[in-house]
């Protein structure tokens, strides 16, 4: 009987090594294809703010093109991985819209915020069925005001109205959490 509880427990051990070495692994994963979709847009972003510093060729660009990079680098992934971006307050909510899951993060990385614990490297992983997602915070810096803080010039102002009618993603303030991207891994 004892040397049962004891192979028990060892197994028990070794099965919760295994399974945080998979989580490790996946959320490595996740981090590397949030990179990919984070660096491809922000590299147009700083293009376009730096070609016209009123930020409506960088609209133009996030109106036009950002979902079709997001789309892109989601056909580099695996079949069993996607990744995507979502907000509390979003500017496409046929697109962006947040789940339950990730109202729920997001809740917890503006508590994070608001704390001053919330770090450039601070990384979510939650379970949802059989899919593992990682939610890296997006905060608003400087340069992200001139189409989501709340002094929004007159052309930016209308422009955000004829291409997003249902716009929630104006009044933030540097330092506040803007969003997240999200990737998420299927179990394989």
């Amino acid at each position: 009987m004892k040397k049962s509880l004891v192979t028990a427990t060892v197994l028990a051990a070794f099965t919760m090594t295994l399974h945080a070495a998979d989580m490790d692994t996946t959320k490595a994963e996740g981090i590397k294809y949030i990179k990919m979709l984070g660096k491809a847009l922000k590299t147009e972003m700083k293009a376009h703010m730096k070609q016209d510093p009123s930020g409506l060729e960088a609209l133009a660009f996030c109106s036009g093109s950002a979902d079709t990079i997001t789309k892109e680098v989601n056909a580099k992934l695996p079949a069993y991985a996607k990744v995507r971006r979502t907000a509390l307050r979003v500017r496409n909510d046929k697109v962006n819209a947040p789940d339950a899951t990730d109202k729920k993060v997001m809740a917890e990385f503006e508590k994070e915020i608001a704390a001053k614990k919330l770090t450039p490297k601070s990384i979510e992983v939650v379970k949802v069925g059989d899919t593992t997602r990682i939610y890296k915070p997006l905060v608003t810096k400087k340069m992200c005001l001139k189409c989501h803080g709340s002094d929004l010039s007159p052309k930016i102002a209308d422009a955000i109205k004829s291409a997003y009618p249902n716009d929630k993603a104006t009044g933030f303030k540097e330092g506040s959490l803007r969003g997240v991207i999200v990737a998420e891994i299927k179990k394989h």
